[in-house]
């Protein structure tokens, strides 16, 4: 990896480490989360807040800065959709008390990613989940990645991780068809123990598929799957007639 690329990544790294549950960091705590010395992170984090991409918040403290507010609205606002799919994604969580969250597939690079571009507080309500709350979610163990990919006729990664027993249980082909006429998918323990996830789509002009919306909760909890499904679907059918679909 070249320097410039490293560098960058680095940046990206400590940016991504910002989010909903967690909006700022002291030095010392960041370090010891990225496993990373605190005077290569803190050089990082001064040139962030030089450029604006972080601000200071006290000593040792720092929170994201205004110019990424900046470029995310201009982002925004090239997704006329994603302002109705947030306040959904909002209604939602509050309506079942339970993580909520919208993925998109990216496919500008060699390889297609399922990405994680909004999700609601976690916390409302009984124990923390791991969630699809990272940035970038593994498209073999994610209930958004397998919605997805399955959807755009892909095919899984080769030789994927597998991150628990439960990882990717079914044959891909046959998977993707339950989904593609369930129009639904459902993970359970396959990211994280503990934790299943429900996805469907939101669908814009013409059935396209724009993004996933979807709920994780423990999985001791699936047994209200029914209702969960219920409400995903009225959210989206909602959502679809929102934004011009029929």
């Amino acid at each position: 990896m070249s320097r410039p690329l490293q560098t960058v990544m680095s940046a990206v790294r400590v940016l991504e480490a910002f989010d909903a549950d967690r909006t700022e960091w002291r030095l010392s705590e960041l370090a010891e989360f990225l496993d990373l010395p605190t005077s290569t992170l803190h050089e990082t984090l001064e040139t962030l807040s030089v450029t604006g991409l972080l601000q200071k918040t006290g000593r040792g403290r720092y929170a994201l800065g205004w110019r990424l507010l900046k470029l995310s609205s201009a982002l925004y606002s090239s997704l006329p959709w994603y302002g109705p799919a947030h306040d959904t994604m909002n209604a939602l969580a509050r309506g079942t008390r339970r993580l909520a969250f919208l993925a998109v597939l990216d496919q500008s690079g060699p390889q297609p990613q399922v990405l994680c571009i909004a999700r609601s507080v976690q916390g409302r309500e009984g124990d923390e989940v791991e969630g699809e709350t990272r940035f970038q979610l593994p498209a073999h163990a994610s209930a958004s990645g397998k919605l997805l990919f399955a959807l755009h006729g892909l095919p899984l990664p080769n030789h994927p991780p597998r991150y628990t027993a439960y990882t990717s249980p079914s044959p891909w082909d046959q998977e993707a068809a339950a989904i593609r006429a369930a129009d639904l998918a459902v993970t359970q323990d396959e990211w994280s123990l503990g934790t299943s996830s429900l996805a469907v789509p939101v669908r814009g002009l013409g059935g396209e598929a724009l993004c996933a919306l979807g709920l994780s909760l423990p999985t001791d909890q699936l047994r209200g799957r029914e209702l969960l499904e219920r409400r995903l679907r009225r959210a989206t059918h909602d959502l679809g007639w929102e934004l011009g679909g029929r």
